[in-house]
């Protein structure tokens, strides 16, 4: 599972960088197949909502016979009470069956009162067999640092708060 979340977290921060300005995020699919190879779909539609759909039928039935895939959209998370805009990350190892962790990384998008911040990552849902959590955050942080741009702007931004 650790080389699905180093794709998580390379695509992670990807997404940072993509939404730092105040945009909003169309929802991608990064895959890996079985010779190492990375590809990114973009899964545009007319309603975010649609697309993050099509993203989640891609998770499902793995067009691409990837050994690993990362699906990452612009959602909502409720922490004590308050609401986040978050990024939504599920991540699939197919290599090890069903095994799937979901994470959301809670942020405050840039408006004209405040800057942009971005907060630690919430692992919220997990299926398989349990893995090696210290090892799962190291493949996270390696993977974001892989991003240079988008390594850059969560370290600059990052509130460690919540």
């Amino acid at each position: 599972m650790e080389a699905a979340m180093e794709l998580a977290g390379y695509f992670t921060a990807h997404a940072i960088y993509s939404v730092c300005d105040g945009e909003s995020l169309i929802p991608l699919v990064a895959c890996e197949t079985v010779n190492g190879k990375r590809q990114l779909h973009v899964m545009a539609s007319e309603r975010l909502e649609e697309s993050a759909e099509r993203g989640l039928e891609w998770l499902a039935t793995n067009p691409e016979h990837a050994t690993r895939a990362v699906l990452v959209y612009d959602g909502f998370l409720t922490l004590d009470d308050f609401k986040f805009d978050a990024l939504i990350v599920i991540i699939r190892d197919y290599t090890l069956g069903e095994a799937e962790i979901t994470m959301a990384v809670p942020y405050r998008p840039s408006t004209g009162e405040d800057d942009f911040t971005v907060h630690r990552p919430k692992f919220i849902n997990f299926k398989g067999v349990d893995p090696d959590w210290e090892k799962i955050g190291q493949a996270l942080w390696h993977g974001i640092e892989q991003h240079e741009e988008g390594a850059e702007v969560w370290n600059e931004h990052l509130d460690e708060s919540v």
